[in-house]
């Protein structure tokens, strides 16, 4: 039986004039080999509301700076569970979108285990993502993010 690490989280997707999704580059120490994209963001701290941890994680992981209210309402919300360095998580994570002219990606604010497990940064335009056969979370990424886009409905 898996045993499971509670985990709240919060992500961004990043996206500028030519609507290309900023993802990172990954890999799990607890598995190696397993190489993936996936958007920036993280665990929330206690007592931080999702909007609070999203611009945390964004400051940390891509020097971009501001205010939790300039995210807005999140745009989808969902349970996943998965492992990492060893411990499985189930973790309840909401996506914020935010528009960016463009951004100059700075990973100074990086911890350990992220200088550890980011091998670099990529802009990826939402049907070259689609049509990738590498690895990226969430898998159902391009058409959550095409309906984001589209400014449909929470996803």
């Amino acid at each position: 039986m898996t045993v499971y690490t509670p985990r709240r989280a919060a992500r961004v997707l990043l996206v500028d004039a030519s609507d290309r999704v900023l993802l990172f580059a990954g890999t799990d120490p607890g598995r190696p080999g397993h190489a993936y994209w996936f958007t920036p963001g993280g665990g929330l701290k206690p007592g931080e509301s999702t909007a609070e941890g999203a611009a945390r994680e964004l400051a940390e992981e891509t020097g971009l700076r501001l205010a939790p209210a300039a995210l807005g309402a999140p745009v989808w919300s969902e349970t996943v569970e998965f492992p990492f360095d060893g411990v499985w998580y189930r973790q309840e994570q909401e996506f914020f979108l935010l528009r960016v002219p463009s951004w100059e990606v700075d990973t100074a604010g990086f911890d350990e285990i992220e200088r550890a497990s980011v091998s670099g940064h990529r802009w990826w335009p939402v049907a070259e993502l689609a049509a990738t056969a590498e690895r990226y979370y969430p898998p159902d990424l391009p058409d959550r993010l095409t309906r984001a886009l589209a400014g449909g409905a929470p996803c």
